[in-house]
């Protein structure tokens, strides 16, 4: 299951730094996650400073 990131995203980029397999990039309006090249490992939810990402 790939994770997902709401409208909260503040576009800080942290996420996609804590990811190993560069599954995150900046979007239209905020960071998303490719959900093909997700490895579910929960690094860019530890990584948010504002809790943005979740498990989809």
């Amino acid at each position: 299951m790939a994770h997902f990131i709401s409208d909260d995203c503040l576009s800080c980029g942290s996420c996609a730094e804590a990811c190993p397999v560069g599954a995150i990039s900046e979007g239209d309006a905020h960071f998303v996650v490719d959900a093909d090249a997700c490895i579910d490992c929960g690094a860019c939810e530890e990584a948010c400073p504002v809790g943005a990402i979740s498990a989809e």
